[in-house]
């Protein structure tokens, strides 16, 4: 690969990340009213019994999108030919199995409701399933094109806007069920927004019908990916399904809540996914391993970067994040830092895994698996652990009292996913590694330069300042402090690219 071409791939990288960075800000912005309209005004518990019922939709979503989110480019890759035709394939495959899917829990909504509180309106959940496995493939077929936009404006914009106002309109008319409502309207909200920008890219199909044999090919070529998306996913929901069978639902609304605002800095590893994918695609067409090791690595400091100084923002006045939603929610600062630290420990595993699953897909499976086990057994024993604490007569301050158990059961939780996502880190940084022939690291010890000044100023802004100014300018100013060192000690000219808009000047 020639420098203009290389240059051209870190521009298109670059171009992706910065668009979806603003799109993370806008999406701050917009998860903020829903999460303070769900935790005061709606409750604690009525925001438990919703989180255990989209963790089910969203499942079943992500299985009828039969791993098309990042395999799609692979597809479009391979035949440039007709491309419409392509995307109308892969959305013909998530239109068939998401109503299928959505038929099945209509008539049996147990999965959905473990408690066995629900109302006729709740049920409609299901519906959900459509439009979001087809806004997936709609959006992963526009990023192939480098249409980064549309996903901002639908995922960031459209889509919690939409549920935060509807949340408000519905608590008015029908509060058992607006919740639920709201995550309905803002599901279709966001795929018809989508589909205008896809018609329009792509246009209509050619001389095309669907085909049983031949989407059934497709779907089997898809497997292995659809797993791996399924078990990645599922890494981030399984701990919301085990609290819901074993812990109150109170645990899982303070889990859920604290698992929103900390899943923020994940936006920002999805952030490159969908540009990274094509870009890896091509290079490993043309040969050039080299590329995919320096563009794996420089996206991965980027993201570990970014997410190491939110995770210091708000970590460190956590109890005061938590607090906006509710007196209530307090107690899950801790799950929201373990959580926050377990988004920076993932962040090498995500960048590996963009490549691996296009060189070694059925390993890459293997280590999914084998990660989403580690996960489920800690989950188990630290949940339980936590339970049965109250009645081991521990000494101060280790014991815990019957009243905060939901709290560490949380936080147990999040320690769980922190300890799983580590070791899934470098585990597939080691295996990418060795199949390209070179080393996979995005550690640099101007992270750690970085984090201690600005993690200082945090510790006194808690001690000695009031809660509102230790949040309004405790928080940007933490973020200011690392933003400044790691710009002059960390960042070098292939890093800035990142910045800047005219990346060949």
């Amino acid at each position: 690969m020639s420098e203009e071409a290389a240059q051209r791939d870190i521009a298109a990288l670059a171009k992706g990340g910065r668009t979806n960075f603003f799109g993370f800000l806008l999406r701050l912005a917009a998860t903020a009213p829903f999460l303070f309209i769900a935790g005061r005004l709606y409750g604690v518990e009525a925001l438990g019994r919703y989180a255990s019922a989209i963790v089910m939709i969203e499942l079943v979503a992500q299985i009828c999108s039969l791993g098309q989110r990042r395999g799609l480019a692979q597809r479009l890759s391979d035949d440039e030919s007709q491309p419409a035709n392509t995307v109308a394939d892969g959305l013909t495959l998530s239109l068939v199995s998401g109503a299928v899917a959505a038929v099945l829990l209509y008539l049996f909504p147990a999965p959905m409701f473990p408690s066995g509180h629900y109302t006729g309106f709740d049920r409609l959940l299901p519906l959900a399933i459509l439009p979001l496995c087809l806004t997936d493939v709609a959006l992963a077929a526009l990023a192939y094109r480098y249409d980064i936009a549309t996903s901002v404006r639908a995922r960031s914009i459209v889509e919690p806007w939409s549920q935060s106002l509807t949340a408000v309109a519905f608590l008015l008319v029908m509060p058992e069920s607006g919740l639920a409502l709201s995550y309905l309207v803002s599901k279709i909200a966001a795929a018809a927004f989508a589909f205008v920008p896809l018609w329009r890219s792509y246009g209509a199909p050619v001389q095309w019908h669907p085909h049983p044999l031949r989407l059934a090919r497709i779907a089997r070529a898809y497997l292995p990916l659809a797993i791996a998306d399924l078990v990645e996913w599922g890494t981030r929901k399984l701990d919301i399904a085990i609290l819901g069978m074993i812990a109150s639902p109170v645990a899982v609304g303070v889990y859920y809540a604290a698992q929103q605002v900390a899943s923020l800095p994940q936006k920002l590893k999805t952030s490159f996914e969908p540009i990274l994918g094509p870009v890896i695609t091509r290079n490993l067409k043309d040969g050039n391993h080299a590329a995919i090791v320096q563009q794996v690595c420089q996206v991965g400091f980027w993201i570990t970067a970014a997410q190491a100084g939110i995770a210091l923002a708000l970590g460190i006045p956590g109890e005061g994040v938590m607090g906006l939603l509710g007196p209530q929610f307090v107690g899950g600062a801790g799950a929201m830092c373990f959580l926050l630290a377990a988004e920076v420990a993932a962040s090498t595993a995500v960048v590996s895994e963009a490549a691996l699953i296009y060189i070694a897909r059925i390993r890459n499976l293997w280590i999914s698996l084998g990660t989403i086990a580690l996960q489920a057994m800690l989950t188990l024993i630290f949940v339980v652990a936590v339970r049965d604490a109250p009645s081991w007569n521990l000494p101060e301050p280790f014991a815990i009292s019957p009243d905060k158990v939901s709290y560490y059961q949380a936080a147990s939780v999040a320690a769980a996913l922190m300890v799983s996502l580590g070791v899934a880190s470098l585990v597939k940084a080691s295996v990418l590694g060795i199949l390209l022939g070179d080393r996979i690291n995005n550690w640099r010890w101007p992270l750690l330069w970085a984090a201690a000044p600005a993690g200082l100023f945090g510790w006194v802004a808690t001690h000695f300042l009031p809660e509102w100014a230790e949040l309004s300018l405790g928080i940007p100013a933490i973020l200011l402090i690392y933003g400044w060192v790691i710009w002059h000690k960390g960042f070098g000219p292939e890093d800035r690219v990142l910045f800047r808009k005219n990346v060949g000047a």
